[in-house]
């Protein structure tokens, strides 16, 4: 399996250029729910370790539907299929720059939940638009074990998002263990009590905001991945559905650009336009750097063929 591994803002993209299975051809929404019921073996061998890592987001390139696109892409960690992956886009982006398939300017790419834009300013700086983005409810408290009363927004920004402002715990990355065991138990609490983003999608992200450590940063995060991975990167999607939450109660006007940090420090710039169905189009703005070129190998004797699994 030919591979390319890059990071944005610290976060990494696994692009899978060939060897992946035959999803067969049709809307991307359903070869990427053949992929998440078929190939769950596969995805996970990709990504788990010993060949991969916690953090990492798998890039599938397929077909696309659409002409005008570039390509068709799947994104997947370890636990989940997703919709879309803000920080991938950025990372496949570079990807294909570096393989010389796109060059500066604008190109559409294929995703289960829609076609997105990506600029490439400079062969590591990209500019993704995003799909639609909409806060679904404002003000959903639970109650989870330990902690006590959390309340935040449920947002869509390509995923499921539980968003919240101020964080219980300081957003310090001292406090990353803490952090990562407080936005599990949230994730499994709302869960529990069968709060959804909307009918039929699951939070399967949970972010905590607190205040910038930069006098040019909006604010800092910390994003729980399906995985229960931190998110390196400030988050692509959580941008996304942050901005739709902050554009919904008055708190950021259209086209004003933020900066939003990460739990490690990276940054991304973001801001947002209204969008032709009552939500925002996100645009999002980071750095990629490709990191290695490999081919994977599956031999089958290989006890950990399919990755360690606990």
């Amino acid at each position: 399996m030919h591979v390319i591994d890059s990071h944005t803002g610290g976060e990494p993209t696994r692009v899978i250029l060939d060897g992946g299975p035959d999803l067969g051809t049709g809307p991307l929404a359903e070869r990427a729910a053949r992929l998440a019921t078929e190939y769950r073996d596969f995805y996970r061998s990709v990504i788990l370790e010993p060949r991969g890592q916690p953090a990492m987001v798998c890039a599938l390139l397929v077909p696309p539907v659409d002409p005008t696109c570039v390509t068709g892409v799947i994104y997947f960690d370890a636990e989940a299929v997703l919709g879309m992956c803000g920080h991938g886009t950025i990372g496949l982006a570079v990807t294909l720059a570096h393989l010389g398939r796109i060059g500066i300017g604008q190109h559409r790419i294929e995703t289960p939940v829609g076609v997105v834009t990506v600029d490439l300013l400079d062969p590591n700086t990209v500019r993704v638009t995003n799909v639609e983005s909409r806060r679904t409810r404002s003000g959903v408290s639970v109650e989870v074990a330990g902690v006590g009363t959390v309340t935040g927004d449920l947002a869509y920004g390509g995923n499921g998002f539980f968003i919240v402002d101020p964080s219980p715990i300081p957003v310090t990355a001292s406090n990353i263990r803490q952090l990562s065991e407080v936005t599990i138990a949230v994730r499994e609490a709302l869960q529990a009590a069968g709060i959804t983003c909307a009918p039929g999608m699951p939070v399967d992200h949970v972010i905590f905001y607190g205040p910038a450590e930069t006098p040019e940063g909006h604010s800092r995060n910390f994003v729980l991945c399906p995985d229960d991975a931190y998110d390196r990167s400030p988050c692509g999607t959580g941008s996304s559905a942050r901005l739709a939450c902050l554009a919904a109660a008055g708190r950021l006007a259209e086209g004003t650009e933020i900066v939003q940090e990460s739990i490690i420090g990276s940054t991304y710039r973001l801001s947002w336009r209204k969008g032709p169905n009552g939500g925002i189009i996100p645009s999002i703005t980071g750095s990629a750097y490709v990191m290695a070129e490999s081919r994977l190998i599956f031999q089958v004797d290989d006890p950990f063929r399919l990755g360690i699994v606990l």
